[in-house]
């Protein structure tokens, strides 16, 4: 067994790992990246990146569908292999020898193989070929491990081997009938997809759409796959799964009807990838989150050398807000590295702040939701006095009239009366993701309300929302 020496060892070579290991390295600390699958992680391959090369074709027909003119110039349906061909493009065809040459080209090491913890800033790495390297960590060790699909204990799960978000998004066999199960961002957003391509897509949901978000989301969300064709059955659990003909499944509801199908997902949630790490190792227990404090500090460990980033730390399971903590992570190392001290208050350079106070989130569904910051329900269970301001987006923003004819959406911003600063803002209609970071600087700035008066939005484009809100909130009875 052979033994080497770095100032930090990563274990994950996701986005989040990537951005601690080039961080890292800017600072001038050595740095070993462990990787057992393909660099570029989960959301390279089989989550944001895939996804949306595959949701992308079906909201430009849709949006396309929107505008008078245009729609009569639309005819046929999508071509599903030239989807997955654009799909294929943008996850280099599954090899990350482009990725695996960018973290190098850091100064990084690339560790191929299985990494587990061995004892305080140690890791051992079992590579392909069964060899053991033993790393040691001289200032930290960053587990960004990621996460895996959660499927609940169903009986017949064997038998039917379902779908999870990696299936969803690597097949290239468009299923004549699917069934999803789950309300939550991957679900809807797998539900548009497949729809779009041409399945018969049934939305399984325990209790209603997009659960974290304001109510009207959902009611939106829900009418455009309705519209689109998905069957969408809230307030149903599945109970059992089975195979029925030659090639079908049937899914069993509680409601003691059944669903047809020739596959069937679960998009019910994510698990920690820490089963098989050696957290025993430091008193951790294997297959848990790691909790951190706001430097990314696994808690439950002394001594300041074990952090946790991007999902494993179950913050925010958003590839963005990993990377963000990466950000976070990498500056408090670097610093404790060099004895500088910690400023850990809000907002500063070594506090991950914005993981409870403004994390946005986009969901490309048809029409589109993103959020930030928080919901009306969450700032008065916070103890906040606020202010909820809505606006009909396509009644009163010339912008998004031209944008689609008829166009729908919503949009609400939840104001703190006592500051005069928006805490949330939330936006349900077409092409509103693209407006979403205006909103985040805006929370995240704390930006006064009268200030934002000054901040004239271009006239005709959608932006205008931001104006009919501040109206909203000045004409609020």
């Amino acid at each position: 067994m052979t033994e080497d020496t770095y100032d930090v060892i990563v274990i994950g070579a996701g986005p989040v790992g990537q951005t601690i290991a080039d961080r890292c390295r800017a600072a001038d600390l050595s740095v070993a990246v462990v990787e057992r699958e393909l660099v570029g992680g989960e959301c390279s391959y089989w989550g944001c990146v895939p996804s949306k090369a595959l949701l992308r074709p079906v909201l430009a027909l849709a949006d396309a569908r929107r505008v008078d003119g245009a729609r009569e110039a639309v005819t046929g349906v999508l071509d599903s292999a030239g989807v997955f061909t654009r799909r294929d493009r943008y996850v280099s065809n599954w090899d990350d020898s482009g990725q695996a040459a960018g973290v190098t080209a850091t100064g990084a090491a690339l560790i191929r193989g299985h990494g587990r913890l061995d004892g305080r800033r140690r890791v051992s790495v079992t590579g392909p070929e069964g060899h053991v390297v033993s790393l040691v960590a001289r200032h930290a060790v960053v587990v960004s491990s990621g996460s895996g699909a959660a499927i609940p204990d169903i009986p017949g799960l064997d038998e039917v081997r379902p779908w999870t978000n990696r299936q969803a998004t690597d097949s290239s066999e468009v299923p004549r009938r699917l069934a999803i199960v789950g309300g939550g961002g991957v679900a809807v957003e797998m539900a548009t997809a497949w729809q779009g391509l041409g399945s018969a897509v049934t939305l399984l949901v325990r209790s209603r759409i997009l659960a974290g978000m304001e109510p009207f989301v959902a009611d939106e969300v829900e009418r455009g796959l309705n519209e689109a064709g998905v069957d969408v059955r809230t307030g149903v659990n599945v109970r059992g799964l089975r195979r029925g003909g030659t090639h079908g499944i049937v899914a069993e509801l509680d409601d003691g009807t059944t669903v047809d199908v020739d596959e069937v997902m679960f998009a019910t949630g994510r698990t920690p990838l820490t089963g098989d790490m050696g957290l025993e190792t430091v008193g951790l227990t294997p297959g848990t989150w790691l909790d951190t404090d706001d430097t990314l500090t696994v808690t439950a460990v002394t001594g300041d050398w074990l952090y946790a980033a991007g999902d494993a730390n179950h913050r925010a399971l958003l590839t963005h807000q990993g990377k963000y903590q990466a950000r976070i992570a990498a500056a408090v190392i670097a610093a404790r590295a060099r004895s500088v001290p910690i400023d850990a208050g809000a907002w500063s350079t070594f506090s991950a702040t914005a993981d409870t106070l403004a994390v946005p989130q986009v969901f490309f569904t048809d029409p589109e939701a993103g959020s930030v910051g928080m919901t009306e329900r969450a700032a008065r269970a916070a103890g906040h006095q606020v202010s909820v301001v809505d606006v009909e987006i396509g009644d009163v923003v010339m912008g998004a009239k031209l944008y689609a004819d008829g166009y729908r959406g919503r949009a609400r911003m939840v104001v703190d009366d006592s500051r005069g600063t928006p805490l949330g803002v939330t936006m349900v209609g077409p092409g509103v993701g693209e407006m979403l970071h205006a909103a985040t600087v805006a929370v995240v700035g704390e930006v006064p309300i009268d200030r934002l008066w000054h901040a004239v939005p271009c006239f005709p484009t959608v932006s205008e929302l931001w104006l009919r809100l501040l109206e909203a909130y000045r004409d609020r009875s």
